[in-house]
């Protein structure tokens, strides 16, 4: 397959929707980390401990997310670059690096979805617990 600059531009719009995405993911838990760190300075509760562990947790995902996504944008650009200057076994071996960190970067996304999807799960445990009727 011949590497042209328009197959390493299609990455662009991919990579920087997922950055935007990221980012919304980022702010929306540290956030929320805030709240809870205002809450459990108020009362201490191991619940509310064990929420911000997990926040973190998923902070630092969100934090290798963001990092693959701009390896890729970086690796992209300079394949344009290495094209651009005709040094054709450089481009491609950027080229498939950039594939490599996006591929990365959603494997990442996939485990911090699991992980907020199963602390939603837990949260939403403690609702039916205090459901009338029971």
């Amino acid at each position: 397959m011949e590497l042209s600059l328009s197959i390493p531009a299609l990455l662009f719009p991919a990579i920087s929707l997922s950055m935007l995405a990221y980012n919304a993911r980022y702010l929306a838990i540290a956030a929320l980390i805030r709240e809870l760190h205002r809450q459990y300075r108020e009362k201490a509760s191991p619940t509310l401990g064990k929420q911000v562990r997990q926040l973190q947790r998923r902070l630092e995902i969100i934090k290798q997310m963001q990092a693959a996504a701009i390896l890729s944008f970086l690796f992209s650009a300079l394949c344009m670059l290495l094209l651009y200057l005709e040094w054709m076994f450089w481009a491609n071996l950027l080229f498939g690096s950039s594939l490599f960190c996006l591929i990365t970067s959603l494997i990442l996304s996939f485990i911090e979805v699991q992980l907020s999807t199963k602390a939603l799960k837990i949260q939403l445990s403690d609702l039916e617990g205090d459901a009338p009727g029971r």
